[in-house]
């Protein structure tokens, strides 16, 4: 007969489980998942509009989108989405950590980078049995582009597996080893070219005669390795993090038939060292509006890259339905900051764009699509963040939350909250309810393309707009509510008091 103490301790064991189980279903139902653990697609795209998603009632006419248009009515598509900077690097750093960026890094800019082992959505994930994979862009900023040895690097904080590129751009068709050997500058600006990083190696994509153009294209690229991802893991609970460079310049590095959708629209020739010189200026001539290329081409080569990319999104989506994957799978879908003031993408009805704390620079297409979720199909007007996509799947997975996050789950929720910006050495913002404080906000950009609009007026000094009944920042009210201004100007100080005062060491 088992002693007294055993059967207690099998009693205890017992109930432990029964609690787990409990808690777990409680999640499971919250986010309509099964009993089984979820998996986790996470898709970022690079400087995506916010008027370029055609499910949304603002949206540009010309933008089509129907592959992202049904992921939005499986799920929740938001239309007060932050991140939590107006450029990628930074705005990466935030969201996969779950911290805001400007702990470690004040200005929160280009040169952010990952302090070494802070925990990311990965990591955490992978330490309770998922298989992580990340696809795509890998941009911290600063020191860690181009390199392998950093904890920026994917496989050192937290990933199984990567393909793709550390760098803020990379040439959608030149992948090989030959045209880096035969460029002068093969990081020039902000792209760069050549074979892509594998894990620990590189894997170069020779010209085949497979592809359309004889050229392997990134977008189509990353896409076949996220299939493959999917099929070598359908059995595993899984976080795949598919960081498309598109909508990213060169926008106009398109395959030939999308760009014979708009009239007049033709494919630019291949980058060719001998004729054209540094990859730089080659690159650089096609990113202002002139005798080049019209703003009407610009536009036209983004919307011929986002008919790619959406069709791209598409075949994922239909990969995770033949593998019987969409009903345990929560997918995110949101851009890493506003569109570019030249890359052709539309933020009307916000002002500014990328590179500013205007809306138009850190307001983003977001969706949420969740197994049977009870929302389905709507569009919400809820305040969220990227911050907000650590704590939500760790969440979802059952898994304890750190107490120092600085995003929270999402749920359907009225419940306010206060989010905070930093942006270089005097730029800032707050939103609190619906009010904005916006100080220093933005600058003057190359010439835009006609879907960003430049508040001149607007650009320096301490501003207050109502976004309820002014989302597109036009009217200052700084003077008429002193009290408001006020108020924001103290959430601020306080914010930044707290993130100063213990900072996290900068990499």
């Amino acid at each position: 007969m088992p002693r007294l103490h055993n059967l207690q301790g099998w009693f205890t064991f017992l109930w432990g489980v029964l609690f787990f189980a409990a808690f777990f279903q409680s999640i499971a139902s919250a986010y309509g998942i099964g009993s089984e653990r979820p998996n986790f697609l996470i898709i970022v795209v690079d400087d995506m509009g916010y008027g370029d998603l055609r499910k949304y009632e603002h949206s540009a006419k010309d933008a089509q989108t129907p592959n992202l248009n049904e992921l939005a009515s499986r799920g929740t598509l938001y239309t007060q989405a932050y991140v939590s900077a107006a450029v990628c690097s930074p705005s990466r750093a935030g969201w996969n950590t779950g911290r805001h960026q400007a702990r470690w890094d004040p200005k929160s800019g280009f040169n952010c980078g990952l302090p070494k082992d802070m925990p990311t959505l990965a990591s955490i994930l992978r330490k309770n049995g998922y298989k992580t994979a990340k696809i795509g862009k890998n941009d911290f900023g600063g020191k860690t582009l181009h390199r392998q040895d950093v904890y920026a690097y994917p496989l050192n904080h937290g990933y199984n597996e990567f393909l793709g590129f550390s760098a803020h751009g990379f040439d959608y068709f030149h992948l090989s080893k030959d045209i880096r050997k035969r460029t002068p500058d093969p990081k020039g600006h902000s792209a760069a070219l050549g074979p892509l990083m594998r894990n620990r190696g590189y894997e170069e994509f020779k010209p085949d005669g497979e592809h359309d153009w004889q050229y392997p294209y990134l977008t189509e690229v990353f896409t076949e390795e996220a299939i493959d991802f999917l099929y070598g893991n359908k059995n595993d609970p899984f976080l795949l993090t598919l960081s498309y460079n598109s909508l990213h310049h060169l926008i106009h590095q398109v395959p030939p038939r999308y760009v014979i959708n708009y009239a007049g629209l033709q494919s630019i020739p291949h980058y060719d060292p001998p004729k054209d010189g540094k990859y730089e200026q080659w690159f650089k001539q096609f990113i202002t509006i002139g005798e080049k290329i019209s703003a009407k081409q610009m536009r036209n080569y983004y919307l011929a890259n986002l008919d790619c990319l959406d069709e791209n999104i598409g075949v994922l989506m239909d990969t995770l339905d033949e593998l019987k994957l969409t009903d345990n799978t929560i997918v995110f879908f949101f851009s890493d900051n506003g569109g570019a003031p030249t890359n052709g993408a539309t933020n009307l009805p916000l002002a500014g764009s990328k590179f500013t704390l205007w809306e138009g620079g850190i307001r983003v297409p977001f969706i949420i699509s969740r197994p049977g979720d009870p929302h389905a199909g709507q569009t919400s007007d809820q305040v969220i963040s990227s911050l907000d996509v650590v704590p939500t799947c760790l969440d979802a997975a059952g898994i304890r939350i750190p107490t120092d996050l600085d995003g929270k789950p999402i749920v359907k929720s009225d419940e306010a909250r206060n989010l905070f910006w930093r942006y270089g050495a005097n730029s800032h913002a707050v939103r609190s309810g619906d009010w904005k404080l916006l100080h220093n906000g933005g600058r003057k950009n190359r010439k835009p393309t006609g879907g960003i609009v430049n508040r001149y007026k607007l650009l320096k000094g301490t501003r207050l707009f109502n976004l309820k009944n002014d989302p597109g920042e036009s009217k200052d009210l700084a003077k008429e509510r002193p009290e408001v201004l006020k108020r924001l100007q103290g959430l601020y100080a306080k914010w930044s008091e707290e993130i100063l005062s213990a900072p996290l060491k900068k990499p």
